[in-house]
């Protein structure tokens, strides 16, 4: 079926996008981990978004057979996923000032980064020694997350079209049904009647 294929194809191309940002934030977060600092919220939450949506993608393309029976729900989760990976690039929108990492200096994230940014800059950290890189993986991850908000967009309408299709087949399949069990039931009433004939004339 070719709503399966393209469903099934569009969540690999997820997987694809979803890796690079939870493997990019990883680093961030255990950087701010070690440091005991909180990792701010503009890269947690598309850190955790992105994991989520990684985990909910394989299992649904892992389970396609079942994700076709409850499509409907599948869409839901995938509506919300929009909405969640919406607000994370929000979160994140600061990087866009950056002027592909030019300016990164100073940016709002900047001093923001902690040991990846200022602060590490000034205390002479090794994270903080290459911040045109910290700079690219925040834009990347910030742009992944923009492929994902339209993504989960087109698997949102995919479900509900694969919904459509189990719908219409079902009902199909009823209807195949009811007709064959009237056909027997009518085939069973005509040879009730003929015997009963055949014992009449008997």
């Amino acid at each position: 079926m070719l709503g399966g294929f393209l469903f099934a194809s569009w969540r690999i191309f997820q997987l694809i996008t979803l890796i690079p940002i939870i493997g990019m934030l990883a680093w961030f977060v255990d950087g701010f981990n070690k440091y005991n600092r909180l990792t701010p919220s503009f890269i947690l939450v598309l850190f955790i978004v992105s994991i989520l949506a990684a985990a909910w993608a394989l299992a649904t393309l892992v389970r396609l057979g079942s994700t076709r029976r409850s499509a409907l729900f599948v869409a839901f989760i995938d509506l919300c996923f929009v909405g969640a990976f919406i607000a994370a690039v929000y979160y994140l929108r600061y990087i866009e000032d950056t002027d592909t990492c030019d300016r990164f200096v100073n940016s709002w994230i900047y001093q923001r980064l902690g040991p990846f940014g200022g602060e590490g800059r000034l205390a002479g950290n090794s994270l903080a020694s290459d911040l045109k890189k910290n700079c690219s993986m925040l834009f990347a991850s910030w742009v992944f997350g923009i492929i994902n908000i339209i993504t989960f967009f087109i698997t949102f309408i995919l479900a509900l079209f694969l919904h459509r299709h189990h719908r219409e087949v079902y009902t199909k399949e009823v209807r195949r049904t009811s007709r064959h069990s009237s056909r027997r039931g009518h085939s069973r009433s005509g040879s009730r009647r003929s015997s009963s004939r055949r014992r009449y004339y008997v």
